[in-house]
């Protein structure tokens, strides 16, 4: 079952949804970061002590809308509507608020990744609902998850443009993977030896810091840390060519916002990395030796290499960017409050 949804290629109109007071748990920073550059009211619960169910905004720069409410208050707080993004948040939005999620307050649920296990008999957790809508963000979600009687609806991601920062002057690859060594084969962190033969590969994030004991390293693969966002783009625009190894996972939004930095993309082509990068933005595959060749020329020939960014960074904001995505989002929470 599918709702109705604005068409994701086109920007965003001037919203026509009075504000709202939306109740959002603060799950996936760098979407978050996106959601809540709308024009409505963000409500982050905040549980003292908690780092999973109460962060609030955990230092992020937000606007001002985005207000941090004690899980005490949550009782007595008006809310129009609550953003789940895990099961367990339909029983703590039904015990803080005192109300029900989509029966007494409208509700949307967001899919942020790919099932796991048996993908494709993966039935969604809000599949034998009918009264809140799923919202997947990518269609490779919406296409493997079962999402029975549910309401479904893509909204693709969309960030804040970080600008044209490209200069490629670093004859490197660079990636960003979040705790490489537990998610292994995941993220593909398996693959980058092989691919360290032909460039040089600087690997920023989470849990990092160990990658250059990997088996065939030598000295090619370096883990940087984890670095705040500007920072974070300012040094990967200075390297040749980002390379984007993950086998199971939604979109990583760290693929987008390599192509908004300017930068030509070697990717896996799994889950929506084929739509998310067309053949003038970057080479996909699923042959290893055709990225590894691929991640060799980018390196070896800097002109190819800033023509394709070029080519990546206008697809991104045609159709990743953030007017496209909060208008989508607008439409959605104008329809679950009718």
């Amino acid at each position: 079952m599918f709702i109705s949804a604005r068409n994701g290629n086109h920007p965003a109109m001037e919203s026509t949804t009075p504000s709202l007071k939306v109740l959002v748990w603060h799950v996936h920073g760098s979407w978050t970061t996106s959601f809540v550059q709308g024009p409505h009211q963000y409500l982050l619960p905040v549980l003292t002590g908690d780092s999973q169910w109460g962060r609030g905004r955990c230092g992020r720069d937000w606007p001002d809308s985005v207000v941090e409410v004690p899980v005490s208050d949550l009782g007595h707080t008006p809310v129009d509507v609550v953003i789940l993004q895990r099961p367990e948040e339909l029983e703590l939005a039904q015990r803080w608020l005192r109300r029900r999620p989509g029966e007494d307050v409208p509700a949307v649920y967001v899919e942020h990744n790919t099932p796991r296990g048996r993908a494709v008999t993966s039935r969604h957790p809000l599949a034998g609902r009918d009264d809140i809508p799923i919202v997947h963000v990518t269609h490779f979600n919406e296409l493997m998850w079962d999402s029975g009687i549910a309401p479904t609806v893509v909204i693709p991601h969309g960030i804040p443009d970080p600008g044209h920062q490209y200069t490629g002057e670093l004859p490197s690859a660079v990636t960003m993977i979040n705790e490489p060594l537990r998610r292994w084969r995941v993220t593909g962190t398996d693959l980058l030896p092989a691919f360290a033969e032909s460039a040089p590969i600087d690997v920023f994030g989470m849990g990092t810091e160990t990658l250059a004991d990997l088996p065939g390293a030598a000295g090619r693969i370096r883990g940087l840390g984890d670095l705040r966002t500007a920072e974070l783009h300012r040094e990967a625009a200075r390297r040749r060519v980002y390379l984007h190894t993950a086998r199971w996972t939604s979109l990583g939004l760290s693929l987008l916002e390599a192509m908004h930095l300017g930068m030509p993309v070697v990717a896996l082509g799994t889950t929506e990395s084929m739509l998310a990068v067309p053949p003038e933005a970057g080479v996909l595959s699923t042959d290893v030796t055709v990225l590894a060749g691929a991640l060799r020329e980018m390196v070896h020939e800097p002109d190819l290499a800033a023509l394709t960014g070029k080519s990546a960074r206008e697809f991104a904001l045609r159709h990743f960017g953030l007017s496209r995505f909060l208008g989508d989002w607008d439409h959605l929470l104008g329809e679950v409050r009718r």
